[in-house]
């Protein structure tokens, strides 16, 4: 993992493809994933799109993210059927051949026997031209880097451990540290003292998050920042102004 120099944000976005996430047959679990790990290296996970396996929209969602953020990351679409053709769509989106590439072959030979590899399986072997292969340790079929987009299985299993591999490659950003104060108030009771807080504090995100408690109805006010100081001081502001609202004891 390499850090970025100086105080450069580093930013990603994750590029969700198949039909069946849009259908509802499947449930997405992975872009939850990502941002948590993401975030927890200092990169900021600033969009997620989710697009149906139809090459011209791949094409189209891909080029448009990949030269927006510092990494995309897409998950689904490389496995064996006619539908997975998320490999050639980012082939095409970079203008770069695709064929079968002996490295990847040689990796689904370690899960497959050679009389067992035939031309469906093969295609998980399809990599685009200059592409850096993602190694597989759950099914060995590999994911790929080309360029800033990363690309990924849809199976979370999968998906996790072609992440993990990925991770130590990338550049990060200063961390962000947050701090989390209970506001024991309905949101609507405290948003104007919040705003006031937050207006002051412009390099600071101050969020406000609703639940419903087992005493009714309450609030976590949640303070980010990469700024340690920065930070210390608004979460005393909030907590300050939590505690002159409470009623005495």
């Amino acid at each position: 993992m390499t850090e970025a120099l100086g105080t450069r944000t580093i930013t990603a976005a994750v590029l969700v493809i198949g039909d069946e996430i849009l259908s509802g047959r499947t449930k997405d679990k992975n872009v939850g994933h990502i941002a948590e790990r993401l975030t927890e290296i200092g990169v900021d996970l600033r969009e997620v799109r989710v697009v149906p396996d139809v090459e011209e929209e791949i094409v189209a969602a891909l080029n448009a993210l990949r030269h927006r953020y510092t990494y995309v990351f897409t998950t689904g679409g490389i496995g064996p059927t006619h539908d997975d053709i998320t490999a050639d769509s980012v082939a095409k989106a970079f203008g770069v051949s695709i064929d079968v590439d002996p490295r990847a072959r040689a990796m689904l030979l370690e899960y497959i026997a050679e009389k067992d590899l035939n031309e469906a399986r093969l295609r998980m072997a399809r990599i685009p031209a200059g592409a850096d292969l993602i190694v597989n340790e759950v099914s060995k079929a590999p994911g790929f880097k080309i360029g800033n987009v990363i690309v990924m299985a849809g199976v979370p299993r999968i998906m996790h451990a072609m992440l993990e591999a990925v991770l130590p490659t990338l550049d990060t950003g200063p961390k962000m540290l947050s701090e989390t104060i209970l506001a024991n108030a309905k949101e609507g009771d405290i948003a104007g003292p919040l705003r006031e807080i937050a207006e002051r504090y412009p390099g600071v995100s101050i969020g406000s998050y609703p639940f419903l408690s087992e005493t009714g109805p309450n609030t976590n006010l949640v303070v980010r920042s990469r700024d340690p100081e920065l930070l210390a001081k608004a979460a005393k502001e909030v907590a300050d102004m939590v505690a002159a609202r409470q009623p005495a004891a």
